[in-house]
């Protein structure tokens, strides 16, 4: 199958072992796209693209640039998007309801969605909407096997509006138990921090999925707690309470688990060992390169005929 993957240059995290991945599995045509181009898809597309030489064209693009282009995005055949944002769609703020609409506008399209219960809700909705986890790094994130001096700990964004629950959950827990919020750079620094972490704290509240810490975390053999995001999506990754992961609701039940897991350390050993098992069988880019590449195989919706004017216009870039 041959593939056109456009992706964005700049992103926060660094995903090119997922793009490589992918590639492993298909004919890929990988292209890093920058602002500019994002932002004016038809003349990217009328410069640089036959789009006749592609079985698929996979979108892992801005989406506040997708949805100011969706009457040329309507024009590009064998369309998939993959998109790890759209938990925002059923949460209050900016972009409420706006990846339903912009699906709706689409509906032939095939959209790779990080969350399980999130994806059923949009099959409901009428899309083709396929889960495809978030996952890590196996070639940067891995579990170092040195002592952990930093025994509860979290790593990671706390500024913007969508992580507001995250915040006031994080502060509170920080009131009653000495925990360590932190910043690191990628890589190796990375690694190294959370190789230093026994407990990591996940607090993905109001989210719906699990973002891409709970992975890098696991991976690299930390005791994960995680805000538990609910029966169908704990089922859909293999995430089970006190087996592979501690799951909680409210501050009380974290601090419960935690005091259990500190009298009991082998306990948190075997969580620790049975998370990372997890994560390196199930989460490593390598294998959800590989889910992503599968999950373009299976046939498209048919995609209404555009006029010929229609495609004069996407030829000439007009």
């Amino acid at each position: 199958m041959n593939v056109l993957f456009l992706v964005q240059r700049e992103q926060r995290v660094i995903l090119d072992r997922l793009y490589e991945a992918v590639a492993a599995h298909c004919n890929c045509d990988l292209r890093w796209l920058g602002r500019e181009e994002q932002a004016d898809l038809r003349r990217y597309f009328h410069q640089q693209v036959d789009v006749a030489r592609y079985d698929r064209i996979v979108f892992f693009l801005r989406f506040k640039q997708e949805i100011r282009q969706v009457a040329f995005i309507r024009s590009v055949p064998n369309l998939v998007i993959l998109e790890h944002d759209a938990c925002q769609n059923y949460m209050p703020g900016k972009y409420q309801g706006r990846f339903s609409e912009h699906y709706r506008r689409l509906p032939w399209a095939r959209v790779l969605n990080s969350g399980y219960a999130l994806s059923e809700r949009l099959r409901q909705e009428g899309v083709d909407s396929v889960f495809v986890p978030k996952g890590y790094d196996q070639a940067v994130l891995r579990n170092l096997g040195h002592g952990r001096d930093i025994e509860l700990g979290f790593v990671g964004s706390l500024k913007s509006d969508v992580y507001s629950e995250r915040r006031a959950l994080l502060e509170s827990l920080a009131q009653t138990e000495h925990l360590r919020m932190l910043k690191s750079a990628p890589g190796e620094a990375y690694c190294e921090l959370l190789n230093h972490i026994r407990f990591f704290v996940s607090a993905d509240v109001g989210l719906g999925e699990y973002m891409i810490k709970n992975f890098e975390a696991m991976a690299c053999g930390c005791v994960l707690l995680a805000y538990d995001q609910g029966e169908a999506e704990n089922r859909a990754l293999g995430f089970i309470d006190m087996d592979t992961v501690v799951l909680y609701r409210t501050v009380e039940e974290l601090r419960e688990k935690l005091q259990l897991l500190r009298q009991d350390p082998a306990l948190a050993e075997r969580i620790a060992a049975n998370g990372q098992r997890l994560a390196e069988r199930d989460f490593s880019f390598a294998h959800i390169g590989q889910r992503i590449a599968e999950a373009l195989l299976a046939p498209l919706r048919v995609q209404p005929a555009q006029s010929w004017w229609h495609h004069l216009r996407l030829r000439l870039g007009v």
